[in-house]
Order: C-alpha cells, then structure tokens, then sequence
C-alpha cells in the first residue's frame, strides 16, 4: 500500500484554540517533536502508537489523549492501514502549566463522555457561526479534562444557581442577533465559564447556545411568514449565512426555510 496523507487544519474564531487538525495517515510516523499548545487528540480509525517522556503508550478508540505542552513526544501508526486522527492544540492559558505533570503521568484517558464531547466540539468548530456553542463546549471539555488531571483530590460539584442562570438568559435574550460570547458574558455577570454553562443548562434543561438558536428559529419563523426572503432573514436574525439558517431551521422546524410558511406546503403549530 502506498502511503496515504489527507491533511485539513484552520483556525477557528473560539478563543483557546490555537489550530484545527484532521488527518488520515497510513505511512507517516512524527518523530521526536514539541509543541507549545495541549495536544487534545481522538483516533477514529486504526490507532497510534507514541512515546512521551520516555514512556510508550497508544490511542484505542475509546481514549482521549492529551499531550502537554513543551514535553518531546513521537507518533506512528500501529497497523498498515494507519489512522485517522481529529486533533485540538489548546493554548497553553486553557488548562495550565500546573497541569504539565499529571497530563506526563497519564495522557490517555478512558472516558466515553469526554470522547464523545470532543467528538462534537470538533463538529461545531466546522461549522461557521456555531462559535458560542464550540466555546460552550470546550468550557466544559476543560472542566472535565481538569478533573481527570486532578485525580486523587476531591473535585466539588458544581451547585445549581438560577438566579445566575437567569440573569444569563436575560443577556441571551438581549441580543439574539447580535449574539453573546461566553468571554462577554463571564464579564457581565461576573462568574466562572464553566459554572456560569452548567447553571444555566441545569436551570433550563438546555445549553446556552441551543438556547439562543432556539430564540433565533423563533426570530426567522416571523421573518419568513412576514415574506422576507431566506437569505435576508439568515442575517436579520443572526445566523452566519443562509446555510446555516437552513442548518438550524430544518433541525429544528422540520422543513427548510424556504418551504416554510408557504400556503398549502407547510402546517405550522
């Protein structure tokens, strides 16, 4: 078999993300190399095999791997096939540096809930105008990552908080179309990342950024029975484009935007 190489980087708009990295690798092997960012990295198909701090380890599907930075680590394929691997460098300022160590002892982390959120902040990221909720989601990717570095000390539980969380949706509510990131918010309400997320999805059974999408279907449904056409309701309601209104619409409407309200076409409750 010939070696294979399909490469896709970016730099997302989500603050602590410093690069996007998709690759599918069947005879390439990294050697010895550092990076300045946390190495965030899932395997989707076939599996890795790399050495850090001198100590071999590997990617099954079912781990996540984080490789701090500053510490020389390699990389190879276990098998001909090779891998298909979706990679995060975080900025160093995400985790921190008092955390190089315990990420040195276990970088492999058995965990199907992180697995599947790093899975699905990857799908964000890939999506323009999803950025609150890409940042939503590595808040509490961040949170849990901690947590796992922080093993042996006792970690205490977030409590709920509505009066936090409704001040959070009043600033939601504020600017659906103007949107709201979650840097802005902490600074306004004046509470941590994380538990401002997890408050307000405790309090509303819902995310924030699904809760500002929702806000803005609603927002668009008005613009389209009003006759405005898809592509100018995309922005007068606060979506990145028409594309990303159709997205969010169809998921949550169960038609596009363009047979939506349509006499005859469309029955609307």
């Amino acid at each position: 078999m010939a070696p294979r190489q399909e490469v896709s980087a970016w730099r997302p708009a989500v603050p602590g993300v410093v690069e996007v990295f998709h690759a599918h690798f069947t005879g390439y092997a990294y050697p010895m190399h550092v990076h300045e960012a946390w190495t965030l990295l899932i395997v989707d198909d076939g599996a890795v095999r790399y050495d850090l701090d001198r100590h071999e380890h590997g990617t099954p599907h079912d781990t996540v791997s984080l490789l701090p930075p500053h510490v020389p680590h390699n990389g190879s394929p276990v098998t001909a096939g090779g891998f298909r691997k979706r990679v995060l460098y975080l900025d160093a300022d995400v985790l921190g540096e008092n955390l190089i160590g315990a990420a040195v002892d276990a970088p492999d982390l058995r965990d199907p809930v992180l697995r599947r959120r790093v899975g699905q902040l990857h799908s964000a990221l890939a999506r323009p105008g999803d950025e609150l909720e890409a940042d939503s989601r590595l808040t509490l990717i961040g949170e849990r990552l901690r947590d796992h570095l922080r093993a042996g000390r006792e970690v205490t539980a977030q409590r709920r908080d509505p009066v936090l969380a409704g001040r959070l949706r009043e600033l939601l509510d504020a600017r659906v179309v103007e949107g709201l990131t979650l840097d802005e918010a902490t600074v306004l309400v004046r509470a941590h990342r994380a538990h401002l997320v997890r408050a307000f999805s405790t309090a509303y059974g819902i995310a924030p950024h699904q809760y500002l999408t929702a806000r803005r279907v609603d927002l668009a449904r008005r613009l389209l029975l009003d006759g405005r056409p898809p592509g100018e309701v995309a922005v007068a309601a606060g979506f990145y484009d028409q594309a990303h209104l159709t997205r969010h619409f169809r998921k949550l409407v169960g038609v596009t935007p363009g047979r939506y309200g349509r006499p005859g076409r469309t029955s609307v409750r």
